[in-house]
């Protein structure tokens, strides 16, 4: 189905904006809720990427309610659009197996519909945000659930605010196996303690599913904790995006006249 879509996901602490003309994802851009009025301009001009020709239209998905109404306020200035948001207008693309799938995060199950549309068998995302995430679907596509954990950013938060002798640390890669410095020790943890979730909980969810999974990571902090991991089988940083998208497509394919 060719899609004429401007797309937003809403994180929890980035506005994602993803440009898909004729079902091709043609420009994405990720500004801070710490820079919102950066927003207007951006959204105006991700809009007008996609000209005046054919139907148009704005869907969104988040898990940050405080800055929905804003949002809206703002693509209706800039667009004469109102937002379709995913969960509500828009059917959510796979079938959610959780206890509640009601209060299980949209962004966690389009991130799976995503990668599934991808494989075509079962999988694994993480999604390595202000939390992360590791979610998985089994051949049917179904999203089974996963865990939650905090992602760097809280790990260092937290350290810095409850541990006396810690300040502010820059995080990076280990650079040996031994942290020779608090900020290098600080680093190592978070780093080893993220990618131990992720092979401990991968393991878990293979004896689940009675194979290996591939997986497929995506969030701001992907690239630093899993470059060329042999573990991940692919980074995806707008993954989130083309799950939007799915959601669209699915959705108006299923309920056309």
């Amino acid at each position: 189905m060719d899609i004429n879509l401007l797309v937003m996901g809403v994180g929890n602490s980035r506005l994602a904006l993803g440009v898909f003309a004729e079902g091709e994802l043609v420009h994405s851009q990720r500004i801070s809720h710490g820079q919102r009025d950066e927003w207007p301009d951006a959204i105006r001009q991700a809009w007008d990427r996609l000209g005046h020709e054919g139907d148009r239209a704005v869907v969104a998905a988040g898990v940050n309610p405080a800055v929905n109404s804003a949002l809206e306020e703002i693509v209706h200035r800039q667009t004469d659009q109102t937002i379709q948001w995913v969960g509500e207008q828009i059917d959510l693309p796979i079938e959610v197996r959780t206890r509640n799938p009601a209060q299980t995060g949209v962004d966690r199950v389009l991130n799976v519909a995503a990668a599934f549309e991808q494989m075509g068998k079962a999988c694994i995302v993480v999604d390595a945000g202000t939390a992360v995430t590791v979610d998985c679907c089994n051949d049917a596509g179904e999203f089974l659930g996963g865990v939650i954990a905090p992602g760097v950013s809280m790990m260092l938060e937290a350290l810095r605010e409850k541990t006396a002798g810690i300040g502010p640390v820059a995080f990076s890669v280990p650079s040996g196996a031994v942290g020779d410095s608090t900020e290098a020790a600080v680093s190592a943890g978070i780093y080893h303690a993220i990618r131990g979730l992720v092979k401990e909980t991968a393991e878990s969810f293979a004896t689940l599913l009675g194979a290996w999974p591939e997986i497929i990571a995506t969030g701001g902090d992907a690239q630093i904790l899993f470059d060329g991991w042999e573990l991940i089988h692919a980074i995806a940083p707008d993954l989130n995006l083309y799950g939007i998208a799915l959601a669209y497509a699915e959705h108006h394919l299923k309920h056309e006249d």
